[in-house]
C-alpha cells in the first residue's frame, strides 16, 4: 500500500509517501480502508521530536491519529463488527497512523461513522470532538445555566466546544477572529469577542465565568490572566500545556490530555446524524500533500480543519 512516513524527526521533509506493508488485524484490531485520515497540530509536534518523551514512536512511523473508513479485516477476539462497516476511530497517538490507505485500529476504539456526512469528512470528528466533550463535562463539568469563556473557539475543538456547551444549555462567550463569527454565532454562541479588535481583559472587565475553556496556547502572564476570568470555586481547563499550578480563590486548573472513548465518540457520532453537531471541514486534501498541510500549519496559513485523502 502507500503511506506517508517519516524515518527520524525533522522538518517536513522527513515526512516520505512511499510503499508500505499493508497491515494485517491482530488481535483485538481491525483492518480499515481509510477514507479520510484528519490532520491535526500534535501531529507537527511529534514529527519534529519537540515532544518525544511524550509521545515517542517508532521509526518508521505512519503519522494521524483520526481516522474514518470502511473494515476490510476483523482480527481475533473482535465481535460487532464486520467486513464493510463504515467506522471512524481515535488512534493511539504514538501507533501506526492512518496517513495510509490502510490502518489497522483497536477495536475498543471503534464508533459507527456518521451517516450524515460524507465519510471521509467524518475524520474531523475523534480527537477535536472528544478533546471538547471531555473537557467541557469531565473536566468543567459544565451544566445548564452556568456560563462559560471559550478562548480559541475558531479552531476545530473551540467550534465543537461551543456547539456542545450551548446543547448543554450553558451560556457561552467565545473568543474569535473576525472571518470564524459568523460560524461561531451559527453555532449558537450568546457573545463572540473579536480578540483582534479589543483584548479579551478589557472586553470582559468585571466579568467572571463558572469555567474558562482555553484553547490557544499562552505565555505565563497571559494564561494568568485567563485563569483570572474564572469564578471563585470555578475551573480554568486548558489544552495547552498551562504553565499554572493554583489559580487561587479555589479554581480548579485542569491541563487535559485527550483520550480515545468509543461510547463517547458514538454519543457525538448520535449528535451529528440528528443535526445537533455540525463537521466542520475547511478543506479536502491528497495525502501526497501531507508535507505541505504541516507547512502551512506551522505558517499558521492552514485554513481549519484539513482532512487527507489517499
Amino acid at each position: 500500500m502507500k503511506a506517508v512516513r517519516y524515518h527520524s524527526y525533522g522538518g517536513s521533509d522527513v515526512l516520505v509517501y512511499e510503499e508500505a506493508d499493508r497491515p494485517v488485524a491482530g488481535q483485538g484490531q481491525v483492518v480499515v480502508r481509510v477514507a479520510g485520515a484528519a490532520f491535526n497540530p500534535l501531529d507537527v509536534a511529534i514529527r519534529a521530536g519537540f515532544v518525544q518523551q511524550e509521545f515517542p514512536v517508532t521509526f518508521p512511523h505512519i503519522p494521524n491519529f483520526d481516522v474514518a473508513g470502511v473494515i476490510t479485516e476483523v482480527g481475533e477476539g473482535v465481535s460487532g463488527w464486520s467486513a464493510g462497516d463504515a467506522v471512524v476511530a481515535y488512534l493511539p497517538v504514538t501507533a501506526p497512523g492512518a496517513a495510509a490507505e490502510y490502518a489497522a485500529v483497536p477495536a475498543e476504539a471503534l464508533a459507527a461513522a456518521p451517516r450524515a456526512v460524507e465519510l471521509a469528512d467524518a475524520a474531523a470528528l475523534p480527537s477535536a470532538g472528544l478533546t471538547a466533550w471531555q473537557s467541557l463535562f469531565e473536566h468543567a463539568g459544565l451544566k445548564e445555566g452556568q456560563s462559560i469563556l471559550i478562548n480559541g473557539a475558531g479552531g476545530a475543538v473551540g467550534r465543537y466546544a461551543v456547539q456542545l456547551a450551548k446543547e448543554a444549555g450553558a451560556i457561552v462567550t467565545a473568543t474569535a477572529s473576525a472571518g470564524s463569527a459568523g460560524r461561531i454565532r451559527s453555532y449558537g454562541a450568546d457573545r463572540i469577542i473579536d480578540y483582534t479588535a479589543t483584548p479579551l481583559p478589557q472586553a470582559v472587565a468585571g466579568q467572571r465565568f463558572d469555567a474558562v475553556l482555553n484553547l490557544v496556547r499562552t505565555g505565563t502572564e497571559e494564561t494568568a490572566r485567563l485563569a483570572g476570568l474564572a469564578a471563585d470555586g470555578g475551573a480554568f481547563v486548558s489544552t495547552t500545556f498551562p504553565d499554572l499550578d493554583d489559580a487561587g480563590r479555589g479554581v480548579r486548573v485542569v491541563s487535559v490530555f485527550s483520550r480515545s472513548d468509543a461510547a463517547q465518540l458514538a454519543g457525538l457520532v448520535r449528535r451529528v446524524d440528528a443535526g445537533d453537531l455540525r463537521i466542520d471541514v475547511a478543506g479536502r486534501r491528497p495525502l501526497t500533500e501531507l508535507a505541505d498541510v504541516h507547512d502551512e500549519a506551522v505558517a499558521g496559513t492552514l485554513a481549519g480543519k484539513t482532512v487527507l485523502i489517499p
